[in-house]
């Protein structure tokens, strides 16, 4: 049966690229979608129904994180309720965080899409919760001098908290090599529209492509290849989904030299043609 097509919003524009609020049994009958703008950190103490991130469906059930990166497509399915706080950031305003806290943030938002839901056991909940709440008030204070680095300061220490949960950097893997993945994580969002091959990343790093190949498959259970690929269909599905651009003007935007390369790239990695993906996504409603 056919049903309405998605309707996309952008984000509000945030004073100094940064909020967050305390949430409270909220009821989401908003069924609008929403392009961030921002970066989005979710601590849901209590929860029920769904969010849906990009095309993909997550159930709310309490004591979890939500990481979503600026770019990505929220929206709540209607009557879905939560309790917990709800972080917004830009990258203007991490730029105040120490630069010590930026490897968290690559490894956490870069390729979002491996982090986006987190369970929390009742000890790391219970740590964040009260980092949250101070991060809160610091907030909702009158304004000072250096109010907005006393902020950053807290938002490091909660990116790193969060960090240390990601199951991504706690498998027994060692600083060096954690170091050259988020390296390599953090390339893949700045280059991934003019370099498609494991190569030109281990140029970059000044390693071996199969050196990049091994750490990848060790830090991620992904081939350096697969992370790569796995950045472009997400961009790409992005593009088909919420704009309007020719899948010609997709397939240069992502640098690929014909619509017919770009299109058998996406079939092979999706199942289906670009076309076909769009007229399914709009047909498919919320």
């Amino acid at each position: 049966m056919m049903t309405r097509a998605l309707r996309v919003k952008l984000e509000k524009e945030l004073k100094d690229s940064f909020s967050i609020n305390h949430i409270e049994d909220h009821l989401r009958i908003d069924p609008s979608a929403y392009r961030l703008t921002y970066h989005r950190i979710l601590l849901i103490s209590q929860g029920s129904g769904e969010i849906r991130i990009d095309e993909k469906h997550f159930q709310l059930t309490g004591r979890e994180i939500f990481l979503i990166a600026k770019g990505q497509i929220i929206n709540f399915n209607e009557n879905t309720s939560f309790s917990g706080f709800e972080l917004s950031f830009g990258d203007c305003f991490w730029e105040r965080s120490p630069s010590s806290a930026n490897n968290c943030k690559a490894v956490l938002f870069n390729n979002a899409a491996n982090n986006q839901q987190l369970s929390l056991n009742e000890n790391d909940h219970t740590h964040l919760n009260a980092l949250f709440g101070s991060l809160y008030d610091e907030f909702s204070s009158a304004d000072y001098v250096n109010k907005l680095d006393a902020l950053a300061a807290y938002l490091k220490i909660i990116m790193i908290k969060i960090a240390n949960v990601n199951a991504a950097l706690t498998a027994g893997i060692d600083s060096h090599e954690n170091k050259l993945y988020r390296n390599f994580i953090e390339l893949i969002s700045q280059h991934y529209q003019t370099s498609h091959e494991v190569g030109d990343y281990a140029n970059l790093m000044g390693v071996s492509a199969r050196k990049l190949t091994e750490l990848s498959k060790k830090c991620s259970g992904k081939g350096a290849k697969d992370l790569i690929n796995g950045q472009l269909i997400a961009e790409a599905k992005r593009a088909l989904q919420f704009s309007s651009k020719p899948v010609k003007e997709i397939a240069y935007q992502l640098n690929f030299s014909s619509p017919d390369q770009f299109s058998h790239f996406f079939k092979k990695n999706t199942a289906i043609s670009p076309q076909d993906y769009r007229t399914h996504f709009v047909n498919m409603g919320v």
